[in-house]
C-alpha cells in the first residue's frame, strides 16, 4: 500500500490558499483517478482505489496544518506502512511557483506541518513533494501562505499541480524515488 498525504488547513475560509497546496495536489491525483475522500478515521479525511494493482490511500488530515501529524502518525501504525510507502505533498515559499521538487529526507526548514510529521513518526525520512509558492513581497508570511494565488500565479501553479500529480503517478507505478528526483527536479 501507498499513502499519499497533502497538508493543508480545514475549512472553506482556507480553500485555494497557498498553505493548501498539498490538498490541491491530492485533489487533483483523486479527481484524475475518480477517487473520493469520503472517509473519515483518525482525523482525516481519507480515499483509496487500487491503481495497476498497488492500493493507494490518500489522506488529508482534519487537523488545522501544525498538527498534521497528529493524524499521519496513527494512520501510518494503523496500516502497518513501512516510511518508504509515504509520500507528504506540501507548499513550499522557498520555491518560485511553477516548480516543484521532491526530496527523500530533510529537516522542516520552518513549515510547521513538517515539524508536526517529524515529530510524530519519529523521522525526517520520508518522501515529499514539496511545491513551490515563493517567498512574500509586501506582506507577512502568515497572511502571504494563507491567502490565495494572484491572477498571474494560477497558471504556473496549475503547471506544478500537474507535475506533481504526474510524479505520484510515476511513485505509484514503481519507479524509483531517486529516479523521481531526477526527473521532476
Amino acid at each position: 500500500m501507498k499513502m499519499i498525504v497533502g497538508l493543508g488547513n480545514i475549512g472553506p475560509q482556507y480553500d485555494g490558499t497557498r498553505h493548501n497546496t498539498g490538498f490541491a495536489v491530492v485533489d487533483q491525483f483523486a479527481a484524475d483517478h475518480g477517487i473520493e475522500l469520503t472517509t473519515r478515521k483518525m482525523d482525516a479525511k481519507l480515499g483509496a482505489t487500487m491503481i495497476d494493482g498497488e492500493k493507494v490511500l490518500l489522506v488529508e488530515p482534519t487537523t488545522f496544518m501544525n498538527d498534521s501529524g497528529r493524524a499521519v502518525g496513527p494512520l501510518m501504525k494503523f496500516y502497518k506502512l513501512a516510511i518508504e510507502d509515504l509520500i507528504v505533498v506540501y507548499d513550499d515559499m522557498d520555491i518560485p511557483v511553477g516548480k516543484i521538487r521532491l526530496r527523500t529526507h530533510g529537516a522542516a526548514g520552518g513549515h510547521n506541518g513538517i515539524k508536526s510529521l517529524i515529530a510524530h513518526l519519529g523521522t525526517n525520512q520520508f518522501n515529499r513533494i514539496r511545491v513551490g509558492t515563493d517567498h512574500p513581497k509586501l506582506q507577512s508570511v502568515v497572511d502571504y501562505v494563507l491567502g490565495k494565488f494572484t491572477d498571474e500565479q494560477l497558471p504556473d501553479f496549475k503547471t506544478a499541480c500537474d507535475q506533481a500529480v504526474a510524479a505520484l503517478d510515476d511513485w505509484v507505478a514503481g519507479t524509483a524515488f531517486d529516479r523521481l528526483e531526477n526527473k521532476y527536479n
